[in-house]
C-alpha cells in the first residue's frame, strides 16, 4: 500500500486543530508502515507557524514522530514573516501552491481538514 499523505492548511486556528489531529491520528494507525506525512501551510494559515509556545510545541512533537512541516515562501513575504520567527521544525518552500501540485503528481493522498 502507498499511504503517502499531505495535509493542506491555509485558514486558521480551527483548521489548524483539526489537522493536528488528523496527523497524530494518521500517525498511530500507520505506525508499522514506511511513508511520507507532510503538512503543507500556505495562505493566513502562516502566521499560525510562528515560535507560538502552543502550535510549535504541538507541531514539534508531530515532526519527532515523522511530519515534515512545509511552509510557502510566499506566504511568508504576504504576510511579513521572517524565516527566524518560524518554528524550527518548518521547512521553506518557494510555492506552497506548487509544492501541493508536485506532491499530487508523486501520489500523495491529498487532505484538507
Amino acid at each position: 500500500m502507498h499511504y503517502d499523505i499531505v495535509f493542506h492548511l491555509d485558514q486558521g486556528q480551527d483548521e489548524l486543530n483539526i489537522a493536528l489531529s488528523n496527523i497524530a491520528n494518521y500517525l498511530k494507525a500507520l505506525a508499522s508502515e514506511q511513508f511520507t506525512a507532510v503538512l503543507l501551510v500556505n495562505g493566513p494559515a502562516i502566521k499560525l507557524m510562528v515560535k507560538d509556545a502552543d502550535n510549535c510545541a504541538k507541531l514539534t512533537a508531530l515532526c519527532e514522530q515523522g511530519l515534515e512541516l512545509r511552509v510557502c515562501n510566499n506566504a511568508l513575504t504576504h504576510f511579513g514573516i521572517a524565516p527566524a520567527e518560524l518554528c524550527p521544525c518548518c521547512r521553506i518552500v518557494p510555492a506552497g501552491v506548487v509544492e501541493l501540485v508536485d506532491l499530487q503528481r508523486q501520489g500523495f493522498a491529498y487532505v484538507k481538514p
